[in-house]
């Protein structure tokens, strides 16, 4: 279903500055970029064409509730968020939910095929040296995605602690898909977390669990490594998906980076599955849209190619050392069908990079890019969010 209209990709980047209760703030995103969450729903293909029909089959209704309420139990705050972004976009609650539950339903249905002939995916450089640390990542989606996007800034306040994790304060920034929480792309917070999300498709889902989306959203609370590594193992529940997470904290002495893959657990049900690197001061690392640690089958071949060509591209370069040389790989067109930076300038394209954004973890800034960040100068740089 594509009765909308694909526009040529348009040269801006819009943010939103929104302060008040969870629910307020997904108001204010669902009513200040209603019309464009809207039209994102008509235009989503994987929403009209596998995952509403499931939705209404007696079986698929029960996966969704399974779910809804494992993540009601764990983080009810961020259900009343997206309840906001609904009701302010004036758009059904449960077509927001099925985008963030994105391939969960289908695999617990054994619905064939899966998404698996769309290399959706993002890649992300980590440079940490003493005079250069930086964090580059590429959003890369379906096309139909494009120009269907929105950076927020948000400082949330609770009468009351929230969540299992007994939240009361957020404050931070994020790139949002439309109609989508913040927290799945690339961000930042007030304690210094600076974090980025490679989607991976793994072959193992679980109904009934807590979908990476949620996951993320819960990163974007926390203060510190281990509360990261709490939120990503999520004990007593477990991810109902996989994804890879590139983060730092600025305020961590040894100046770490990290790289986790996380991934629904095959032996303990209760929680997530995570392999850890650690990328200390000195080195860098990559990571695209692949397991390159954990053993666990992939359903989406064509995304694992496209992993294997941008590694293979970014293996060609010499060791990054500054913002440019970083700036310059996220760019390269030179991967054939799999590139780096993809625009091809047709909508028959089903995957784009619809935006890059560059965190200078020296200078405190992240700097957004909705065109090619080695041919173009970013549309802004925003300062972090730090607690004072």
């Amino acid at each position: 279903m594509s009765s909308g209209k694909i526009l040529p990709r348009r040269q801006a980047v819009p943010v939103l500055y929104t302060r008040g209760t969870h629910y307020e703030v997904g108001f204010d995103m669902g009513r200040t970029f209603g019309s464009m969450i809207k039209n994102f729903l008509i235009l989503s293909n994987p929403l009209n064409e596998t995952y509403l029909p499931l939705y209404q089959s007696p079986k698929g209704r029960q996966i969704y509730n399974e779910t809804l309420e494992s993540v009601k139990e764990s983080f009810p705050q961020y259900i009343r968020e997206l309840e906001g972004v609904a009701d302010g976009a004036e758009v059904e609650f449960h077509k927001l939910f099925l985008l963030h539950l994105d391939e969960i339903l289908p695999q617990a249905l054994k619905h064939q095929p899966r998404n698996k002939n769309q290399p959706t995916g993002c890649s992300t450089i980590i440079v940490n040296q003493k005079d250069c640390r930086v964090l580059g990542h590429t959003e890369d989606a379906l096309t139909e995605t494009l120009n269907h996007y929105y950076f927020v800034v948000a400082h949330i306040i609770s009468d009351k602690p929230q969540g299992k994790y007994n939240v009361k304060e957020e404050h931070f920034m994020s790139l949002c898909y439309a109609g989508h929480l913040p927290g799945y792309t690339m961000n930042q917070n007030a304690h210094g977390l600076v974090f980025s999300i490679n989607t991976i498709s793994a072959e193992l889902l679980r109904a009934g669990k807590t979908p990476r989306h949620f996951l993320t959203r819960a990163l974007l609370a926390t203060s510190n490594v281990d509360d990261a590594f709490r939120v990503l193992k999520d004990a007593g529940v477990g991810a109902a998906d996989a994804c890879s997470i590139n983060f730092t904290f600025l305020l961590d002495p040894r100046q770490m980076c990290y790289n986790v893959e996380m991934a629904p657990s095959p032996e303990r049900k209760d929680e997530s599955h995570l392999s850890i690197r650690e990328i200390p001061l000195g080195e860098h690392n990559y990571h695209t849209n692949q397991f390159d640690r954990i053993r666990q089958d992939q359903a989406n071949e064509l995304m694992i190619d496209s992993s294997i060509s941008r590694m293979r591209t970014f293996g060609g370069y010499r060791p990054p050392t500054n913002e440019e040389d970083v700036r310059h790989m996220l760019g390269d067109v030179s991967g054939g069908h799999y590139c780096v930076w993809r625009d091809n300038g047709r909508c028959d394209e089903p995957v784009k990079t619809i935006a890059v954004g560059i965190f200078d973890l020296k200078s405190k800034t992240v700097s957004l890019y909705s065109d090619n960040p080695s041919l173009t100068q970013a549309h802004c740089t925003l300062p972090f969010i730090l607690n004072k």
